[in-house]
């Protein structure tokens, strides 16, 4: 489904990604992790067609995005950090617009919106206004509007920001169903216990690199962390182990 290519991008003397390889499956949920400023959200901008790599290529669905980006996009859904929603819209206006941006046919787009309505918990918010939205709210329905055109691929950039311990129980609960279907979810985040409980393999990239691809068994067995969690895994891997100790240390 996904294949990153010797992918690459410097802005002028920074090198933020530094000519990477991954290659993810049909039906995988990716975890992608790492450090503040380790090349996270530009790998994934590079993937989701916001900006364009200095090296190497993005192929999505074999469709390389850079010579097919209209095909390739197609089966993407995408889902930033940050809302951003045109708030004078109702929530059904903005799905609607949604659907029309990739000509997704009118026939059944109701039903299909409605459909994520109950999914996303949002029915009876269905003709408000955007603006008198939560946080939270405004969250979920952006994640909804990433499945309205019934993408194989979903991209997303730190899911669960703003959501409640609800909300968040949800959207595992609906990445995971969108996998055993035979979707893929792509996903950077902070919360290590998100990645250990949702995706079937992840990688770490650090300083533009990625310094290791595996499911936990597989990083556990290379950093020689066996029955530890994916924080301990993360922390000997990125060489943050000094770190780790001095906040356990002020938990006591």
């Amino acid at each position: 489904m996904i294949q990153l290519i010797e992918l690459g991008k410097r802005f002028g003397n920074l090198v933020a990604v530094d000519g990477i390889n991954l290659k993810v499956d049909s039906g995988e949920a990716f975890g992608f992790l790492g450090p503040n400023g380790a090349g996270k959200t530009t790998t994934i901008k590079m993937m989701a067609g916001l900006i364009k790599p200095t090296s190497g290529k993005v192929v999505i669905d074999g469709w390389d995005l850079a010579e097919h980006p209209n095909r390739a996009k197609k089966v993407v859904g995408f889902i930033p950090d940050r809302p951003f929603l045109y708030e004078k819209l109702t929530a059904l206006e903005f799905l609607k617009f949604i659907a029309g941006l990739y000509n997704f046919s009118s026939n059944g787009v109701e039903g299909k919106i409605d459909y994520l309505f109950g999914l996303f918990g949002l029915t009876d918010w269905r003709n408000e206004l955007i603006e008198s939205f939560s946080h939270g709210m405004k969250q979920r329905l952006v994640m909804a509007s990433a499945f309205v055109h019934q993408p194989k691929l979903i991209i997303v950039d730190e899911p669960m920001v703003g959501l409640d311990p609800k909300g968040a129980k949800l959207v595992k609960e609906v990445f995971r169903g969108f996998c055993a279907k035979g979707g893929t979810i792509f996903m950077s985040t902070h919360t290590l216990e998100i990645a250990e409980e949702v995706c079937d393999r992840i990688a770490i990239i650090q300083e533009g690199k990625i310094i290791a691809v595996g499911n936990m068994k597989e990083l556990k067995e290379r950093t020689g962390s066996d029955g530890k969690n994916l924080e301990s895994v993360f922390f000997k891997l990125t060489g943050g182990e000094e770190v780790k100790r001095i906040v356990d240390a002020l938990k006591v």
